[in-house]
C-alpha cells in the first residue's frame, strides 16, 4: 500500500505523505485487527466520495437548465405579445403584482431577456445550497481542513514541516533551472527529431530522423563566413544543402559557404544551411530499446518493463516512459523500480521517470502489478531530450571568406522526440 502514496521507500517521501499513510492505515486496522479491504476501497474511503452529493448536484444542474429554458420561452411570449399590440395600435398588456402599478410587457420582456443574457455569461458556479435539516451526505474536504489545522498547530509548536513537491515534473523543473545559452555573434542551432515505431514482440517497424543546422548572425561584419562541417556518421545519412550554398565546395571540402562569395548571409534571422535525413528498419540503430512483458496472474497482470541504451555516445535527459493502464482498477502496486514513477489517475497512465540515461546508466527495469489484460499496457510511449545529436555531424570551425581568419561562434545542440512508440 505504501507505493500507492510514495514513489520510493525513503524517509523524505514517507514524511511528505505521512498523513495520507496514517489515514490509509486507519482504514486497514480497526481495534488492532486488520479489516478486509483492498486498495480501491481504501482510496474511496480516504477520498470520502459521496454518491448522494453527486446526485444532489446533478438534480440541481437539471433544475437550473429547466429554469433557463422556461425563462427563454416566457421572454419570447412577452416579446410576441408586445409586437402584436404595436401592430394593432393598442397599449401593450400590463403585468401587475402585489398591488403595485402594472409594468408594461415590453419592459418586462426586456428585463427577462437581460436576465437570460446575464445568466448565459460564463461565471464561476456558486456552491449548491445545502437543504435544511440533517443530511447524510459526507463533507468533502473536511479531512483536508483537519490536516491543515494540525500542520499549523505543529508549526506553532516549533516543528519543521517539509513542503510537498509531488506533481512537479522533472522536465519542467529542468526547464525552470536551465542555464542561459551564451550566444556569440555567429550562433548555430543543430536540431534533430526522431520518429520511431517498434513492435511489442521486437522488430523495428520504422525509424525516421530529420536534422538541420540553423545559422544566425547578429553582426553584419561576420556575414561573409564559411562553416567547417565534420561528418563522422556511418549510418547512411542523406545530406542536402540550401540552394544558395555552394554544393561543390561542400562535397569537396565539407565547407558551407554561399555560391557567390561576395554576398553575405542574412543578419538577425535563422537560416537553414544544411539538413539531413535517415530512414531505416535496422534494429541496431534504435537509440533506446524498450522491452515490455505483461504476464497474466491470478489477480490481474504482472508487468516487467526494461530499457537499454544502444548508443553509448548519447546522453538522454528527462526520459519519461509512459505505460497506459486499465481504467477503474486503481493505482498499480510497484515492485522494483530504477528511478521514479508517477501515476496519473485522470489519464490512466503510469509514467516512469528517469533524469539521465547514459553509458554509466544504460539499463534499468520496472516491475508492477495491476488488474487488466496484456493488451491494456500498449502502446508504450517514450519522450526525452538530449544535448548530443544522434548523427555525428558537427560544426568544428568558422572562418571568414577574406583571409580565412577564425571567428568565434556558439553552438546549441538538441535531440528531440517527435514520436516514439512500442505498439
Amino acid at each position: 500500500m505504501i507505493p500507492e502514496y510514495c514513489r520510493a521507500l525513503e524517509e523524505n517521501e514517507i514524511s511528505e505523505h505521512c498523513f495520507d499513510l496514517i489515514f490509509a492505515f486507519d482504514e486497514i486496522v480497526a481495534l488492532g485487527y486488520r479489516e478486509n479491504v483492498n486498495l480501491a476501497q481504501i482510496r474511496t474511503f480516504t477520498e470520502m466520495d459521496s454518491h448522494e452529493e453527486k446526485v444532489f448536484r446533478a438534480v440541481r444542474e437539471t433544475q437550473e437548465r429547466e429554469a433557463k429554458a422556461e425563462m427563454r420561452r416566457k421572454a419570447k411570449e412577452l416579446q410576441q405579445a408586445r409586437r402584436d399590440a404595436e401592430r394593432q395600435g393598442k397599449k401593450a398588456p400590463g403585468f401587475g403584482g402585489f398591488g403595485s402599478s402594472a409594468v408594461s410587457g415590453g419592459s418586462t420582456a426586456a428585463m427577462i431577456t437581460e436576465t437570460i443574457i446575464e445568466t448565459d455569461k460564463p461565471k464561476v458556479a456558486p456552491a449548491p445550497a445545502r437543504p435544511s435539516g440533517p443530511s447524510k451526505a459526507l463533507k468533502l474536504g473536511a479531512k483536508g481542513k483537519e490536516v491543515d489545522n494540525f500542520v499549523d498547530k505543529l508549526k506553532s509548536e516549533g516543528e519543521t514541516i517539509m513542503s510537498s513537491s509531488v506533481g512537479k515534473r522533472t522536465s519542467e523543473a529542468t526547464k525552470m533551472h536551465a542555464p542561459p545559452i551564451n550566444m556569440e555573434s555567429v550562433h548555430m542551432k543543430i536540431e534533430e527529431k526522431i520518429t520511431l515505431t517498434c513492435g511489442r514482440d521486437g522488430g523495428l517497424q520504422n525509424m525516421e530522423l530529420h536534422g538541420m543546422i540553423m545559422l544566425r548572425i547578429s553582426d553584419d561584419k561576420y556575414g561573409r563566413i564559411r562553416l567547417h562541417v565534420e561528418n563522422e556518421d556511418k549510418k547512411g545519412v542523406q545530406l542536402q544543402t540550401h540552394p544558395n550554398v555552394d554544393k561543390k565546395l561542400f562535397t569537396a571540402e565539407s565547407l558551407i559557404g554561399l555560391k557567390n562569395p561576395e554576398k553575405s548571409f542574412p543578419v538577425n534571422s535563422d537560416v537553414g544551411v544544411l539538413k539531413w535525413r535517415l530512414q531505416t528498419t535496422e534494429e541496431s540503430f534504435i537509440p533506446l530499446t524498450i522491452n515490455c512483458w505483461p504476464s497474466e496472474s491470478g489477480n490481474g497482470c504482472d508487468v516487467n518493463i526494461e530499457y537499454e541504451l544502444q548508443e553509448d555516445n548519447l546522453e538522454l535527459n528527462d526520459v519519461v516512459i509512459t505505460i497506459p493502464l486499465p481504467s477503474g482498477v486503481g493505482a498499480p502496486v510497484i515492485g522494483e523500480i530504477d528511478g521514479e514513477y508517477r501515476h496519473d489517475s485522470r489519464r490512466n497512465t503510469l509514467e516512469w521517470c528517469l533524469p539521465v540515461i547514459d553509458a554509466k546508466n544504460k539499463s534499468g527495469s520496472l516491475e508492477f502489478s495491476i488488474a487488466g489484460q496484456p493488451n491494456d499496457f500498449f502502446p508504450v510511449q517514450v519522450s526525452f531530450v538530449s544535448k548530443k545529436n544522434y548523427c555525428n555531424i558537427q560544426v568544428t570551425k568558422v572562418t571568414q571568406v577574406d583571409g580565412n581568419s577564425p571567428v568565434r561562434f556558439s553552438t546549441e545542440t538538441t535531440f528531440l522526440v517527435d514520436k516514439y512508440e512500442i505498439l
